[in-house]
């Protein structure tokens, strides 16, 4: 019998009827840490006892000791082992009272079971589960007919749903109607223990709004190897899709402003080579129009003091559209007739007429009145109630044939700027002597910092 015993894994140890220890295998001892005395260690051999919350068990009250005062089995009671070098290790006590053929109490045996790995899984199945809950992320846990069974505070802040609300419904109440399909091919790829990562996509929160989300998904499986769920981690990504679609803005508006350059150079070399009688005059024509030129594009660019970091720039607008289309002036005569009411621009309100103003005056040298050395323009302010109307009337250059059928990025960048900036709109006319274009602002914004 003692041969069986030893072959056990586990902690197995022997008392009289008085609790004293008659054996013990060497499991129970590795598991003490300590060799018991036979015949005079009572009731159990470590060096100490604790209950799992730390309080001190004396060893008259453990399990073993219960089960000879109680004469009843003492089985599935939780208990902490001291060793002397101080390691502690948590155990399973079943404790059973042994009777002779008469019923007298004889002694009992006790197995006591090691739980320090279940402590150490447990220890970290907590750790993880704080690591869950506390993620910005929403992360989520569904069985393999596609039921919710977990759902962290992430996906609460970032779908809507109280965990009672998304726990037991179906994952497809956070996807579109146009998306239904994906569900069961990530259920099939799980299936199969294939993992699904950084899968850009569109799902629903309670309010109905839809959200651009990144996904990933992982096979979850039980202890013994088998796919039993699926764990999703949802990241939103709505700011860095704003960002990269600000950052295609910008490198569309740059491109758009070099080739405007380009054309702009081009276009002062022109006309003042036509009126330019030597190199030298040439010289100081180019020099002086391509100096305006920077003049203009400054205004595009609101000045921030190191001091405040704050944007500053404030002008009137008569001022603004003189500065801008300078450049296309002839023998020191601007080819700009401006009227009418002549208002204060400071801040975002100057920077955004000025690339307003400037795309209109790239256009006319592009295509319009300021093309040739014979046009002009004329331009009107008036003040309606909250609202300022400014009218640009190209006239002398090349004949309007028909109206343009396609809008291009700076057509389109104009719109976005009067409205999303200035709380305005932009008409074109396509007038056979030349373009006419209105552009209605409200006053209000024109010295909003």
């Amino acid at each position: 019998m003692e041969d069986i015993l030893e072959a056990l894994p586990e902690a197995i140890y022997l008392t009289d009827g008085d609790g004293r220890i008659t054996y013990y295998n060497e499991a129970a001892a590795e598991l003490w840490g300590v060799r018991p005395v036979l015949g005079h260690s009572e009731f159990c051999g470590s060096w100490k006892l604790y209950w799992p919350d730390g309080t001190p068990l004396p060893h008259a009250d453990c399990p073993m000791a219960m089960a000879l005062k109680e004469r009843r089995p003492i089985r599935g009671v939780e208990a902490i082992a001291e060793r002397p070098d101080g390691t502690r290790i948590p155990f399973l006590a079943c404790a059973t009272p042994l009777f002779d053929a008469g019923g007298a109490l004889t002694g009992a045996v006790n197995m006591l079971v090691d739980l320090s790995e279940r402590a150490v899984a447990d220890e970290t199945a907590e750790r993880l589960a704080a690591i869950v809950e506390s993620s910005d992320d929403a992360i989520l846990a569904k069985d393999l007919s596609g039921t919710i069974v977990t759902w962290n505070k992430g996906a609460e802040r970032l779908f809507g749903y109280a965990p009672e609300e998304a726990i037991g419904q179906p994952v497809t109440i956070l996807i579109p109607l146009d998306r239904q399909d994906e569900e069961p091919r990530i259920l099939d790829r799980i299936k199969k223990g294939e993992r699904t990562e950084h899968f850009e996509t569109i799902r629903r929160r309670k309010d109905g709004s839809l959200v651009e989300i990144s996904l990933s998904v992982s096979p979850i499986r039980s202890r013994d190897g088998r796919i039993i769920g699926a764990s999703k981690i949802a990241r939103d990504i709505t700011e860095r899709r704003l960002v990269e679609r600000q950052q295609r803005l910008l490198l569309r508006e740059m491109n758009h402003r070099v080739k405007n350059l380009f054309t702009l150079a081009s276009s002062v070399v022109t006309l003042s080579a036509r009126s330019a009688g030597t190199p030298a005059e040439l010289a100081t024509a180019v020099s002086s129009r391509l100096a305006a030129l920077a003049r203009a594009h400054a205004l595009t660019i609101p000045s921030i003091p190191e001091a405040t970091g704050v944007a500053e720039q404030s002008t009137t607008l008569h001022t603004l559209i003189r500065t801008i289309v300078a450049p296309f002036d002839r023998d020191e005569l601007s080819r700009a007739r401006i009227e009418g009411a002549d208002v204060a621009v400071s801040g975002n309100a100057a920077t955004s007429l000025s690339l307003l103003l400037h795309e209109f005056a790239t256009n006319a040298a592009k295509y319009g009145a300021l093309s040739v050395q014979e046009g002009s323009i004329d331009i009107m302010c008036e003040e309606a109630g909250e609202r300022l109307v400014l009218t640009w009337t190209e006239r002398g250059g090349p004949a309007i044939r028909s109206e343009p059928t396609v809008e291009g990025f700076g057509t389109l960048l104009s719109k976005a700027t009067a409205r999303g900036h200035l709380g305005g709109d932009i008409q074109r006319e396509w007038r056979p002597e030349g373009l006419f274009l209105k552009l209605e602002v409200t006053r209000g914004r024109l010295s909003e910092a």
